[in-house]
């Protein structure tokens, strides 16, 4: 498994790495929820370069300032959303060119049945719109509930429940093919 505490650069490097005016507060910020980023773009993509990847953009977004007052006022709903956008995209980027998270080298028939699932099911999300790609990654894959997901989207929970039952009708055909 991949350590998470390994993977990431800690607060200083990762500042280091950009000439970008640091905001008050990101060192505390990147301490408290970089695992959580990192964790929710592992889920999501499979892969721990990629999961870096999403870890980098977010924070990278934090530290352009747009973000930055957003992810103070309600930091895990702010990471936990940007982390799952940050991975869709990546998974679109992968449906766009028609990439996989396996190995080359890995012969095709040696991949387990879980895995060829999960990969098909992060190219089916690939394919979706990012909101609702996202959505969809949130409740079931992060487990948020109704209730804190209306919360983030500002919907209501009947709009969501009805939203969730179609996006899992889209995946269900996507998978099917």
């Amino acid at each position: 498994m991949h350590d998470v505490r390994t993977a990431s650069p800690d607060v200083g490097e990762f500042i280091e790495m950009t000439s970008m005016p640091v905001p008050a507060g990101l060192a505390e910020l990147y301490a408290e929820h970089y695992e959580a980023v990192f964790r929710a773009a592992l889920r999501v993509t499979g892969n721990p370069a990629d999961a870096e990847d999403v870890l980098q953009t977010v924070f990278l977004r934090v530290l352009s300032h747009t973000e930055h007052d957003e992810a103070a006022r309600r930091p895990v709903a702010y990471f936990r959303r940007a982390a799952v956008n940050a991975a869709v995209d990546i998974l679109r980027r992968r449906a766009v060119h028609g990439e996989t998270s396996y190995d080359d080298d890995r012969p095709t028939a040696a991949v387990d049945p879980p895995l060829l699932l999960k990969e098909r099911l992060r190219r089916a999300l690939g394919i979706l719109q990012s909101d609702d790609a996202t959505l969809f990654v949130l409740r079931h894959v992060e487990g948020l509930s109704l209730e804190e997901l209306a919360s983030v989207f500002g919907l209501e929970k009947n709009n969501l429940a009805v939203r969730l039952h179609r996006i899992r009708l889209r995946l269900q055909t996507e998978l099917e093919r």
